[in-house]
């Protein structure tokens, strides 16, 4: 089974090549087939000439240029757009994620046979780092908000942080987010669709160089239009989407 990671960096010359370098030697140690998408969303410091440097030294990194405009979303979408890999996860650039839990994820996946895995890193067993007190109470009440919502367990659909079977980023399509709101529209179409998945803790460090690209003041709307957006297919689309149904119609295509 082949792992992809989509990567989106825009202007993080401090720290992407420690994210890929300690990605790849952690992947090669634990003998996980894999490809690092990086896409370059704009970036305009040193960031594209660092890619090409990665991309000598290592076999499995790839660089893909993100067409004007930037944004998180449209970065993701485009990596998306060009993963080889049976799973593909979404990793940041800045170090805030660890390669021994996307090991985990992955080793998650492959023994219950799930569609996706999710991290939260509201969990006794998970670590937070440095994460700035305004934007965490806002994170646990968007949170809360979607659980109530959607009456879900799961406690962090905010997370970026996130492991997909193939089939799944094919069954969300089209996908309409821009920016960070894709980190919400990815899990809950799967969700709302009928995909499997299993929650698995992760570990969050606050990055130690760059600046953060979510904008809180900008992405209100955002997040509760795709919010919505997903309440509305869950609600007045009588499983249109679901996974169940989907593969019901496939069959049938198959053997009329």
């Amino acid at each position: 089974m082949k792992l992809s990671v989509v990567i989106p960096a825009h202007n993080e010359e401090g720290s992407i090549a420690t994210t890929v370098r300690d990605l790849v030697s952690t992947l090669e140690e634990e003998q996980i087939i894999h490809e690092i998408i990086i896409v370059n969303d704009n970036s305009t410091d040193r960031t594209a000439e660092i890619l090409s440097e990665l991309e000598v030294d290592y076999a499995s990194v790839r660089e893909i240029r993100n067409a004007p405009p930037n944004g998180f979303g449209l970065a993701v979408r485009k990596g998306l757009e060009s993963f080889t890999g049976d799973a593909v996860a979404v990793f940041m650039a800045d170090a805030s994620d660890r390669p021994e839990d996307l090991v985990k994820f992955f080793r998650v996946m492959v023994s219950q046979e799930v569609d996706c895995v999710f991290g939260t890193r509201f969990h006794r067993a998970a670590r937070i780092v440095d994460y700035p007190l305004p934007k965490r109470i806002l994170n646990r009440l968007a949170n809360w908000f979607v659980q109530f919502l959607f009456g879900l367990r799961y406690n962090d659909v905010t997370n970026a942080f996130k492991l997909y079977r193939r089939h799944v980023i094919d069954g969300v399509k089209p996908l309409l987010s821009n920016h960070f709101n894709l980190t919400v529209e990815i899990p809950l179409k799967a969700i709302v669709r009928g995909y499997s998945f299993q929650v698995v803790p992760n570990d969050w460090i606050n990055r130690k160089s760059g600046v953060s690209k979510l904008k809180i003041k900008e992405m209100g709307s955002r997040y509760l239009f795709v919010v919505l957006y997903c309440f509305i297919e869950k609600w007045l689309s009588r499983g249109d989407y679901r996974r169940e149904k989907m593969a019901q119609l496939s069959e049938l295509r198959e053997n009329p």
